[in-house]
C-alpha cells in the first residue's frame, strides 16, 4: 500500500539511516577510506554528519557486505585484498557482469547509450587530467547504468557487493600510479552497443575488467 506521500505524488523521504548508508558505501567504493586504515565509530559520525544509531547500522550492513571488518576499541576497517581474494573476485566479475552486459544490450534505448557516451566523455577527461575521484565515479556510473538496463536484480546486488570488495584496491592503485594506465574499454563497449551486439559488449565489458584486475595484481608485486 503506497503511504500518503507516495499517494500525493510527493517524493518519498528517504530515512537517515539509509541516506548514512550510501555516504558511508560510497567512502568505501570511492577509496576515501584506505584499506587496513583503521577509523573509529565516533569519527565516522562526525564526517557522515549522523547520529550514532544510524553509523551503526550502517557499518552493520556493511560487514555483513564483506566491505568493512570490526576491529577492536570500536573501531573498523576495509579490509586489505590479498591475492587469494582477488583471484575469487576476478572470477565472479568476469561471470556475472559480462552477463548483465550482454542482458541489457536489447533493452538499451537511444537515450541510454547517448547518456552511457556522455559518462564515457567524463572518464577520459578524468582519465586525461589526473582526477581519481572523477574516474572512479564515472567508471561506477558507466557500468551500473548499463547494468540495470538488465533488469537482473539478484545479479546487480551481487555486482554491488563485488565492486565494493574490489573499489578500494582500485584507488590504491590509481594513486600509486596515476590515471595514465586505467582500464577503459568503453569505446569498445559504446560500439557494440550501438550495433546491438550482444556477444561484443560482454567481451568489451570483460575485458575492460580484467585490464582492472591486471592493475591491482601488478601493485601487489610493487607493494
Amino acid at each position: 500500500m503506497k503511504n500518503h506521500r507516495e499517494s500525493a505524488g510527493l517524493p518519498r523521504k528517504v530515512p537517515s539511516h539509509e541516506v548514512t548508508y550510501c555516504r558511508l558505501r560510497d567512502m568505501i567504493l570511492f577509496g576515501q577510506l584506505t584499506p587496513g586504515q583503521p577509523v573509529t565509530i565516533q569519527g565516522l559520525t562526525t564526517v557522515l554528519e549522523a547520529g550514532m544509531t544510524p553509523v551503526r547500522e550502517a557499518i552493520r550492513k556493511l560487514t555483513a557486505e564483506g566491505a568493512l571488518v570490526l576491529q577492536g576499541n570500536r573501531r573498523v576497517s576495509v579490509p586489505q585484498l590479498g591475492a587469494a581474494q582477488l583471484d575469487q573476485l576476478a572470477f565472479a566479475r568476469q561471470t556475472i557482469e559480462p552477463r548483465l552486459a550482454e542482458t541489457a544490450c536489447n533493452n538499451l534505448e537511444p537515450k541510454d547509450i547517448s547518456e552511457l557516451s556522455r559518462i564515457d566523455s567524463q572518464i577520459n577527461e578524468a582519465i586525461r587530467t589526473g582526477d581519481v575521484q572523477r574516474y572512479l565515479l564515472n567508471n561506477f556510473r558507466f557500468h551500473f547504468t548499463l547494468y540495470e538496463r538488465a533488469e537482473a536484480e539478484i545479479l546487480l546486488s551481487i555486482v554491488h557487493m563485488l565492486w565494493l570488495r574490489f573499489g578500494p584496491s582500485l584507488r590504491v592503485v590509481c594513486g600509486r600510479w596515476g590515471t595514465s594506465s586505467l582500464p577503459d574499454r568503453h569505446e569498445e563497449a559504446l560500439v557494440a552497443m550501438r550495433a546491438r551486439d550482444g556477444a561484443a559488449l560482454a567481451r568489451a565489458i570483460h575485458d575492460d575488467i580484467s585490464q582492472g584486475i591486471d592493475q591491482i595484481r601488478l601493485s601487489f608485486g610493487a607493494a
